[in-house]
């Protein structure tokens, strides 16, 4: 299966269930990518290749790249499309060149590990207008997206993009949103998700009982926790919670797996809402050619 830069890897369970996310050391600050809040940037890495990197010194702090990992390494157990994920260590002279002031302020904030995803170089957004996808696959990526929570998958901002002829799927730092808030936490587990109803492969998927079927059973115990223990001890310490490290482990735990094992009422919503009436897209004015 190709990984997302361009190497091949096999999709076995027990490949995905690794503990060990791959770690790599930051030489070079390519290219800022202005889109977002966030302002992640393409970093190259001390063995040539270049990922997207989500910095944990930008306005979002360190919960972003929780979201971001853990999403990413719940849709490799998944077998969904994203780019190779891996933590990605800055030094404090990193980026030094960079004339940008804003830019300077985020990569001094953003010294030890950061996110990064596998760059997919010259790769073009998805245009719902006139991409296809195929509705099983379609159909999973709503359910993990309303598993996770995942709020920024629309018209507006489908964060997918359309490389070597596949679908990938890109950026879910605002995903898991229940931790910008601690307090009550376990009551919000079971809520439903109504920003499904925005879901820009919403009316492309096909039967999402049959994909629950199909995905659940991947996402075992051994899967949650090994995925929950890759999120890096500094990240939990820079006040990612009050109750530290250990704790915070324990809640991303427990929410996943009964958010995954209980009633879900998140599921028969984004069922209900696939049963109303699709809006009319228009093509994006870029450069595709029909």
């Amino acid at each position: 299966m190709d990984d997302g830069r361009g190497h091949h890897s096999a999709a076995t369970g027990r490949v995905h269930q690794r503990a060990m996310i791959e770690r790599h050391r930051g030489v070079r600050y390519v290219l800022p990518l202005r889109e977002g809040g966030s302002l992640p940037a393409v970093v190259e890495t001390e063995n040539g290749d270049a990922y997207v990197v989500k910095f944990r010194g930008a306005g979002q702090g360190p919960k972003a790249l929780i979201a971001e990992l853990l999403a990413a390494a719940i849709a490799q157990a998944l077998a969904l499309p994203v780019p190779t994920l891996a933590l990605i260590a800055l030094a404090d002279d990193f980026g030094a060149g960079e004339p940008d002031p804003e830019i300077q302020d985020i990569l001094r904030g953003s010294v030890g590990l950061n996110v990064g995803l596998a760059f997919l170089s010259g790769a073009l957004a998805f245009d719902p207008a006139v991409d296809t996808v195929d509705p099983d696959l379609a159909a999973a990526i709503v359910w993990f997206d309303a598993f996770i929570t995942n709020v920024d998958r629309t018209v507006r901002n489908t964060n997918l993009l359309i490389w070597r002829e596949r679908l990938w799927l890109i950026d879910h730092g605002a995903s898991l949103y229940f931790h910008h808030r601690w307090e009550g936490w376990q009551e919000r587990i079971h809520n439903p998700f109504p920003q499904i109803k925005d879901h820009v492969l919403l009316y492309r998927a096909g039967d999402l009982a049959e994909a629950d079927a199909r995905l659940r059973s991947r996402l075992t115990e051994e899967v949650l926790a090994v995925t929950v223990d890759g999120i890096p001890e500094e990240w939990l310490d820079m006040g990612a919670t009050p109750e530290g490290a250990d704790a915070a482990r324990s809640v991303y735990r427990t929410y996943l797996s009964e958010r995954l094992n209980g009633a879900r009422p998140w599921l028969q919503e984004a069922i209900d809402a696939q049963q109303r009436e699709p809006p009319i897209l228009a093509p994006r004015l870029t450069h595709r050619v029909l």
